[in-house]
């Protein structure tokens, strides 16, 4: 199947993609990931990828959609695919449609209140970039990394008002691909407020394996 994963900075959808790629045989596309590796391989659009991110200027559509076509033509993709980041807005939806056609947009859906606790509560490592999180993966010891013994800070954007930030932003441009795609049918709603693995067990009584 090829999927869309849809929901908010904090609902897990990088965890939960990693899950289901490695349960469904799929492969899990993020727009960070196509950028890296086109980058990587100097491919004509990673050098002009490369030139804007350098430049500091983000990455405009035309050549998202670009990458996102050329790496969906990969032999990887002919079992399906989980698209991660992409589409962001109501015009990129309509130009993936013109690439692929896809089974099932799913929104792991939840509320601003649990976006706030999930990332406000997260601590990364300074030396190993470990992510910890205060109430539900704490380190041994306050502060301090359980692997490396480094100190464990919050991350600019993980503050309170950056993550309100975070939350506008995503309201105002992303999440009308919600009804851009209940329209078509292609909506899926997924509780994304408890531990991963009760959302995976939501996931696969949601979309069998085999069927």
């Amino acid at each position: 199947m090829n999927f869309i994963f849809l929901g908010p900075p904090g609902a897990g959808k990088g965890t939960l993609a990693a899950a289901v790629s490695a349960t469904y045989g799929i492969p899990h596309i993020s727009t960070g990931e196509i950028f890296r590796a086109a980058i990587k391989a100097q491919t004509p659009l990673g050098c002009k990828v490369k030139a804007i991110i350098d430049s500091g200027a983000l990455v405009g559509d035309d050549i998202t959609i670009e990458l996102i076509k050329e790496r969906l033509s990969q032999p990887d993709t002919k079992d399906g695919f989980i698209l991660d980041g992409f589409p962001r807005t109501i015009a990129q939806a309509e130009a993936l449609e013109k690439i692929a056609q896809i089974d099932s947009a799913v929104n792991f859906d939840i509320d601003d209140n649990g976006v706030v606790q999930r990332l406000s509560g997260r601590r990364v490592c300074r030396k190993c970039s470990h992510n910890f999180h205060v109430v539900f993966m704490p380190p041994e010891k306050e502060n301090i990394c359980t692997l490396c013994g480094g100190e464990l800070y919050v991350r600019d954007d993980d503050k309170p008002e950056a993550i309100k930030h975070r939350l506008e932003v995503y309201r105002a441009q992303t999440a009308p691909l919600i009804d851009f795609y209940r329209s078509k049918n292609l909506l899926k709603n997924i509780d994304a407020k408890p531990a991963t693995e009760i959302i995976m067990e939501s996931f696969k009584a949601a979309f069998p394996l085999g069927k």
